[in-house]
C-alpha cells in the first residue's frame, strides 16, 4: 500500500504534451543572450490551440529558471530565464492554458545547480564556513571540494542531508504553485534520497494539496520507490525502452515482460508513459515514420498519464548525440505558429488525434490493470481492463508494425 495520500483526482483524465521551452521557442544555449529580457515563452502560447487540438489537456513545460546554458544549470529557481521572459510571461502563459482547460507541469532542477549559482560563488568566494555552504554537496576529491553531478564540471550538487536544502526546494516548489502552476516534474529524482522527498512533499501537499508530482527515476523498483518517497507519478522508461526496441527488432517478448512490470507499479503510482521525450532519440528515428505511430497509439491502450513530446505528432527526427551539441536535434524551435499540415505530417498528426480519442472514450484505461493475453514469435495481445469494462489491443510484428485495438463489445477502435 502507497504511504503518500492519493494522486490528485484530475490526473486520471490528464493527457500532456511536453516540450523543452529552450529549444522550441528558439533560445540560443551554448552562447546565452544574458543582456536584457527577450520574450520568447510567449511563442508557446500560439501553439496551445494545437495543444488541444490533438486532444491533450497538460502542457509540461521543461526548465523555464535563469540557467546558464541548457536550463538544467539552474542560476536562480525564483528568476525566470531572460532567454524566455519574466514572471509576467509565465502569468501569461498560465492563464492562457487555464482558459483553455489545460493543466501547467513545471520543471524542478534540485539535484544540482549551475557553477554559477550564487551559493557556489558564495563558497568559492569566502569558503566553507560561509552560510551558503549548508546548501552544497562536498567532494574532498575535488580541489573546489565541491560535489559534481554526474560528471559534469558545470553542475554542482546540493546537500539533501541539510535541513537548508529541503526549506529551500519547499519555498521553490510552493511559490511557483502560489504563482498558478498545476504540479512539478522532480528532474533527476533518482540522484536524491527518498526520505529527502518524503519530508519535502508533505510540506508542499500541505498548502496545494491537489499539485501532481511526477519524478524522473530511470531504474529500479518504481512502486518501491514511490511508496518511499511520496511520488504520485515516476516516469516510465522500462516501458518506453520496451516499445521501441520491440518495433525496431520485431520482437514482442521484451514489452510482453515489461507490460507486466507495468501492472506492478500501477498499484503504487501512477506511470509517466511516453515514447520520447527531451533526452532521448525521437521515436521516429528510432522506428521509423509508420512504427512510431503505433508507438504512440500502444501507450494510449495503457494506464499511466501520457505524454506526447512536441514533434512526434508531426514525425519529426532527431539523433540524440554524447557530444557537445548532442541534444540540439531533439529539442528543435517550434514554427511561429501551426501551419496547415499536408501529407505524412498531415497523417501523423491524425493518427495522433485518433489515439488520443481512443484514449479519451476510454478514460477509466488511466488506472486499468494490464493483463498479457498471448506472446507469440511476431504478436503480443494485452488487455486493459477496469471493473466491467477493457479493451484489447493486438500488435502484429510480422512486416510493418500494425495495432489494432477492440473494445468488449468487438468493435474496432480506430488509431490509424
Amino acid at each position: 500500500m502507497s504511504v503518500h495520500p492519493d494522486p490528485p483526482s484530475w490526473v486520471k483524465t490528464a493527457i500532456w504534451w511536453s516540450v523543452y521551452p529552450l529549444g522550441a521557442c528558439g533560445a540560443p544555449i551554448r552562447e546565452p543572450d544574458v543582456t536584457g529580457v527577450h520574450h520568447r515563452l510567449r511563442r508557446l502560447e500560439a501553439w496551445l490551440d494545437h495543444l488541444v487540438s490533438l486532444g491533450c489537456n497538460g502542457l509540461a513545460l521543461g526548465p523555464i529558471w535563469a540557467s546558464s546554458t541548457h536550463g538544467y544549470d539552474v542560476i536562480d529557481h525564483l528568476g525566470v530565464d531572460p532567454r524566455l521572459g519574466d514572471d509576467e510571461d509565465v502569468n501569461h502563459l498560465l492563464a492562457a492554458c487555464h482558459d483553455r482547460g489545460v493543466r501547467v507541469l513545471l520543471d524542478g532542477v534540485f539535484n544540482h545547480v549551475s557553477v554559477e549559482h550564487q551559493a557556489v560563488r558564495e563558497v568559492l568566494a569566502h569558503g566553507w564556513d560561509h552560510p551558503s555552504a549548508a546548501l552544497l554537496r562536498a567532494d574532498p576529491r575535488r580541489t573546489d571540494n565541491l560535489s559534481r553531478f554526474e560528471g559534469h564540471d558545470g553542475l554542482v550538487e546540493l546537500d539533501h542531508s541539510h535541513a537548508a536544502v529541503a526549506d529551500y526546494v519547499v519555498q521553490v516548489m510552493t511559490h511557483w504553485l502560489d504563482s498558478g502552476a498545476d504540479g512539478w516534474r522532480l528532474d533527476a529524482a533518482y540522484r536524491v534520497p527518498t526520505a529527502f522527498w518524503a519530508a519535502v512533499l508533505p510540506r508542499v501537499r500541505a498548502k496545494h494539496p491537489d499539485a501532481l508530482i511526477v519524478a524522473e527515476i530511470l531504474h529500479g523498483d518504481y512502486g518501491a520507490i514511490a511508496d518511499k518517497a511520496s511520488f504520485d507519478s515516476v516516469t516510465q522508461y522500462e516501458l518506453w525502452k520496451a516499445i521501441w526496441s520491440g518495433l525496431k527488432d520485431r520482437n514482442p517478448h521484451e514489452l510482453s515482460w515489461a507490460l507486466q512490470r507495468h501492472e506492478h507499479t500501477r498499484g503504487h503510482e501512477i506511470p509517466w508513459t511516453f515514447v520520447g521525450n527531451h533526452d532521448v532519440t525521437r521515436i521516429a528515428t528510432q522506428v521509423g515514420p509508420a512504427a512510431a505511430r503505433v508507438a504512440t497509439a500502444i501507450m494510449m491502450t495503457l494506464s499511466g498519464t501520457p505524454a506526447v513530446y512536441y514533434g512526434d505528432e508531426l514525425g519529426w527526427t532527431g539523433l540524440k548525440e554524447d557530444r557537445v551539441g548532442g541534444d540540439d536535434q531533439i529539442r528543435p524551435v517550434l514554427p511561429d505558429e501551426p501551419s496547415q499540415w499536408s501529407g505524412e505530417q498531415a497523417d501523423t498528426v491524425r493518427q495522433t488525434q485518433l489515439a488520443i480519442r481512443m484514449r479519451r472514450t476510454h478514460p477509466w484505461v488511466a488506472d486499468s490493470s494490464t493483463e498479457v493475453v498471448a506472446c507469440t514469435q511476431h504478436t503480443l495481445v494485452w488487455r486493459s481492463v477496469n471493473g466491467p469494462d477493457w479493451i484489447e489491443a493486438t500488435l502484429d510484428l510480422n512486416g510493418e508494425p500494425c495495432l489494432t485495438v477492440r473494445d468488449q463489445a468487438g468493435e474496432v477502435l480506430p488509431t490509424r
